[in-house]
């Protein structure tokens, strides 16, 4: 299901993985985040570290009521504070989406999938 645009020179396409690539990268840049993980929990309860290529399986765009909802399924880093890792991503993702695709997504929900621990 591609996000549809009109504009005036035409209409915009925008896939699915597109936005998932465009989000992963965002999410994956963020400070406590180690990295995008798969929705799908491994079987001993731990989550999958997703490379740059699958980061489709680490995220949910969809349409609720006409507006889009983004599901981000992400592993922190141990020592930071979870609730501020995770509201930072949420304004981030919000805006880097709005600035460069023009959409309002009306809700980033953000599913902490793992906490790594990080030798120092």
């Amino acid at each position: 299901m591609p996000v549809y645009k009109k504009t005036n020179y035409g209409d915009i396409n925008i896939s699915i993985e597109a936005i998932a690539n465009l989000t992963g990268g965002i999410v994956s840049e963020a400070y406590g985040i180690v990295g995008m993980a798969s929705q799908n929990m491994l079987k001993d309860g731990f989550a999958e570290l997703l490379k740059r290529d699958n980061y489709s399986k680490g995220i949910v765009v969809r349409t609720v009521d006409d507006k889009f909802e983004i599901d981000l399924f992400v592993v922190i880093s141990s020592g930071v504070r979870i609730s501020e890792v995770v509201t930072e991503v949420q304004k981030r993702v919000k805006y880097e989406l709005n600035k460069h695709l023009e959409i309002d997504f009306d809700a980033v929900n953000v599913f902490v999938q793992g906490i790594k621990v990080t030798d120092n």
